[in-house]
């Protein structure tokens, strides 16, 4: 049986009226689920020992699961020593097989690469949110004319699920990324590396300022050609460096659109994007002259231009922050 079939019955014995938390090994005891994605599910629990709460997560009993699961474990380890306070990343409290299913209690300078950035692995520390008057106009306010939004009362996040994360050195010729943060060298075929992650800051950074996702698409042709319509034309040197696999994508040294279009539905959801300076201003007043510096550095094309972590970290766009804090 799968580990979907596993978790599913303890979550419905943990749903009957009468049943008290289960123990899922002999120091931890499942209060509720909270999650699930494509290796298995998290279960928040109980940790007898260090009498404190932790997510668990429990890897599907499938192979190559499982050796991704080890993986993660290796990098959570690594990346343990060199964040001792825990206050980058989610750390790793312990692991152990449960009915061979991995369970695991939950870097650039590290020579590691993450390969998976996206909004759903960083995490807020705190659930806690406060309420700030909200001074935008609003179309039907509330009756007792009160205006207020829900803030975090932390900033403080972390990074979660290394099951994907790789070395500098390994081979980087696979595809990486979910989708819609996923860099144009990794479509074109021409190899990644740790610029690979600052692309999808960028692109996480933008639906932060948008609240949507800048590339809504699931399809190679379509994605590069709203890169396009957002940044500006794609390298021809890229371009004519695409695989076999991506060439299909180019003619004549540009860009095959919209010839190569799938359908007249795509070719308007490329046409209705904005252009990336445009698109903050719709939703920055202060600092969007900072803000659209450092994302045109985030996510420029070439990987080698594109800008570094620690390049990123002295920007002014944070750097002024820090100022203003002080």
């Amino acid at each position: 049986m799968g580990i979907k079939g596993k978790v599913k019955s303890l979550s419905q014995a943990m749903a009957d009226a009468n049943a008290s938390p289960i123990a899922l090994s002999s120091l931890n005891k499942i209060h509720s689920k909270m999650g699930e994605g494509t290796f298995g599910q998290v279960l928040e629990c109980w940790d007898r020992e260090r009498k404190e709460m932790v997510a668990i997560k429990i890897v599907r009993g499938i192979k190559k699961y499982r050796e991704a699961a080890m993986i993660e474990i290796d990098m959570l380890q690594q990346l343990g020593k060199c964040d001792k306070n825990g206050s980058r990343c989610v750390q790793i409290r312990n692991w152990f097989d449960y009915r061979n299913h991995i369970c695991i209690v939950i870097m650039h300078d590290l020579h590691l690469i993450h390969t998976d950035l996206k909004p759903e692995n960083i995490l807020l520390v705190s659930p806690e949110y406060i309420k700030v008057p909200d001074y935008k106009v609003s179309i039907s306010p509330p009756k007792d004319g009160s205006l207020f939004r829900l803030l975090p009362k932390s900033s403080a996040i972390k990074v979660i699920d290394f099951g994907s994360t790789t070395y500098d050195q390994q081979d980087h010729r696979y595809v990486v990324s979910t989708r819609h943060y996923r860099a144009p060298e990794v479509i074109l075929g021409l190899g990644w590396s740790y610029p690979c992650d600052i692309w999808s800051i960028g692109c996480i950074l933008v639906e932060l300022c948008s609240g949507g996702t800048l590339f809504q698409t699931h399809e190679n042709l379509e994605h590069l050609a709203m890169m396009e319509r957002v940044l500006g034309p794609l390298p021809q040197h890229m371009l004519r460096r695409a695989d076999r696999h991506a060439e299909k994508f180019v003619r004549r040294g540009r860009l095959n659109w919209p010839e190569g279009a799938t359908s007249r539905d795509s070719i308007q959801a490329v046409w209705r994007l904005s252009r990336l300076q445009n698109l903050v201003m719709k939703h920055v007043d202060h600092s969007a002259g900072d803000l659209i510096d450092l994302l045109q550095g985030l996510l420029r094309y070439n990987p080698e231009e594109r800008l570094t972590a620690h390049e990123a970290l002295r920007h002014p766009f944070f750097t002024r922050i820090c100022l203003l804090r002080s």
